[in-house]
């Protein structure tokens, strides 16, 4: 890093829809001033997200067109670590003088080359992993795929599935592997390279302000409580969609036929948007890692999972 310049730089890590535009929202709104929020499309930005090809393209000075996603993924510790070397150098929406947050869906992997495709500790100081009850992901990433429940909750069980990683297509991002949604939790919780902060998706609806001051602590990321308390209020998700309804959001994949970014913003939402067997099929998938984080699952799934979880230590929303 930079003589003189003290810049940690913090994975912000979720699987999709899981509310990480949510905390890049309120981390943003910190600097707001006023009465005016951050405008939604001014939070984006290429080197603040893990996958974006353009900061890859720009270290590397290699077409990332011409590379199979294998060799990407070769590279990409390579540059992080090159970045993390430079935090602190550009101004930028998520960057202050204590802390940079970078937006990142991969799970927690390693390359071909059995080094961890994020770069490991010399790559980053920690990160916030934001989890969220399955039941709730699943209804939203269907609306955010233009998918069916069922395909979503599928999706959500697959062990081989990514972002932007079809054999034969070009996207605007590198893959993105979520090995689903247990993986990819599981991944993230059992590394032992990087110290996390776990974020429970329905912890910050119902304490936004302490869960936010808990997540810049854990970053050593300084700020008023007005601050905070402003950025909760810039923030809110009324807020948030009806800047969407009247600008729309440059994030958005694409013209949602199912509904907005900001969908709902609700907890507890799945239980009118999933059907009994729903619901049964993802407690199925996922109870162990549910019960892992707290999540309620019905008695009767007790004696089911209690082998599962066996030896395995129990992780909560404190920091580790």
């Amino acid at each position: 890093m930079n003589p003189g310049i003290s810049v940690r730089v913090i994975w912000l890590a979720s699987y999709p829809k899981s509310g990480n535009t949510w905390m890049r929202m309120l981390i943003a709104n910190l600097s707001a001033g006023g009465d005016t929020p951050i405008d939604i499309n001014d939070v984006r930005f290429d080197g603040g997200m893990a996958s974006a090809r353009a900061p890859f393209e720009r270290l590397s000075l290699i077409d990332s067109a011409l590379l199979t996603y294998d060799e990407s993924d070769r590279i990409r510790p390579l540059l992080y670590r090159a970045m993390r070397n430079s935090a602190g150098d550009e101004e930028d929406g998520d960057i202050s003088a204590s802390a940079q947050f970078i937006k990142v869906h991969d799970a927690y992997t390693f390359t071909a080359d059995g080094d961890a495709l994020l770069g490991g500790s010399e790559a980053a100081d920690g990160a916030i992993l934001v989890v969220r009850d399955p039941r709730g992901v699943a209804p939203s990433l269907a609306s955010h795929l233009g998918l069916s429940i069922d395909q979503a909750i599928a999706f959500m069980q697959d062990v081989n599935a990514s972002f932007c990683g079809a054999p034969g297509r070009f996207y605007n991002q590198l893959r993105q592997q979520l090995p689903g949604w247990t993986g990819h939790t599981a991944s993230w919780l059992d590394q032992r390279d990087l110290p996390v902060a776990v974020v429970r998706y329905e912890d910050l609806q119902s304490n936004t302000a302490d869960e936010l001051r808990r997540v810049l602590d854990f970053a050593g990321h300084d700020a008023t409580d007005e601050q905070i308390e402003r950025a909760v209020r810039f923030a809110d998700f009324k807020e948030l969609q009806r800047q969407e309804r009247e600008k729309g959001f440059g994030e958005a994949p694409r013209p949602h036929a199912n509904g907005n970014f900001f969908r709902r913003g609700v907890a507890d939402g799945w239980r009118d948007e999933l059907t009994d067997d729903q619901i049964a099929r993802i407690e199925a998938a996922h109870a162990p890692m549910m019960r892992r984080l707290g999540y309620e699952l019905p008695p009767s799934d007790a004696a089911c999972t209690q082998s599962a979880l066996a030896g395995e230590s129990v992780h909560t929303s404190s920091v580790r």
